[in-house]
């Protein structure tokens, strides 16, 4: 057994032991991107940190590509696919890796923290999303690495839109401009 496996049996093995916490984790892992969706337009509308807000869902969007490029050329069975564990929810057997949900998430966290002014709001959202992709692990649809991967993959896709925000600045004006003035 590896040791993916082995940690994936560890987390996932207090799966159906607590009826609450199954569904606290639940919604966790399911739910958890709408919230940093709501926590992106608040940045933009509400703290009128516009270019901050865009640039992490750039960094979302590189993550995404960068996985499902990865999902192309590297396939990795789910832990169900592979009959271990209990899934706490029905997934598409699909590959793995890296997980989507946490790349979602953590790559807006860390592009969040390049910046001076949403650092501390991108570190709390960085540790909830680590968090919320463990809970993929822990209802039974990814391997902890699938997670790791995505910690990897998120940094990688934030860096490099933070390394040519210059170049994307025009866009942003752009965005900015269309939308609702201050």
């Amino acid at each position: 057994m590896t040791l993916n496996q082995e940690l994936f049996l560890f987390i996932n093995s207090f799966a159906l032991q607590n009826n609450i916490l199954d569904t606290i984790a639940i919604s966790c892992a399911e739910y958890m991107p709408y919230v940093f969706i709501v926590i992106e337009v608040y940045i933009f509308f509400i703290l009128k940190l516009k270019d901050e807000a865009i640039f992490a869902f750039y960094s979302m969007l590189m993550g995404l590509t960068l996985s499902k490029i990865i999902s192309l050329f590297y396939i990795h069975n789910r832990p169900f696919v592979d009959n271990i564990g209990v899934a706490l929810v029905e997934h598409a057997p699909d590959s793995s890796f890296p997980s989507d949900h946490t790349t979602f998430m953590l790559s807006i966290a860390i592009s969040l923290i390049f910046f001076t002014k949403t650092k501390k709001i991108g570190l709390f959202l960085l540790f909830i999303g680590f968090i919320s992709g463990l809970t993929r692990v822990f209802e039974g649809i990814h391997y902890p690495f699938d997670i790791f991967g995505a910690l990897v993959i998120s940094f990688i896709g934030a860096f490099l839109i933070y390394k040519v925000k210059s170049k994307l600045q025009k866009v942003n004006n752009l965005i900015i401009k269309i939308t609702i003035k201050d």
